[in-house]
């Protein structure tokens, strides 16, 4: 689980980060801690239009990434 989509509160998601991307990303507005998620691990974006494409995309990138460097070696291969 890389991202998790709140489809009955707007459009709002959570995407894994690093603890030193928390502090860039949280400063922006409509990004916040995730609730109920690993501090400073998980942000909470209020909506699509906080990020643009290009950040979006990245961030999605970076989320995945950062789950699957926990899995096995096997399972990471599965995916890469």
């Amino acid at each position: 689980m890389f991202i998790i989509i709140a489809i009955d509160e707007g459009n709002s998601f959570s995407t894994k980060c690093t603890p030193e991307e928390f502090d860039v990303l949280t400063a922006r507005e409509g990004i916040n801690q995730a609730h109920y998620m690993a501090k400073r691990q998980w942000v909470m974006i209020a909506n699509l239009e906080v990020l643009n494409e290009t950040d979006l995309k990245q961030r999605v990138l970076t989320s995945r990434a950062l789950v699957l460097s926990k899995l096995p070696k096997k399972i990471q291969e599965k995916y890469s």
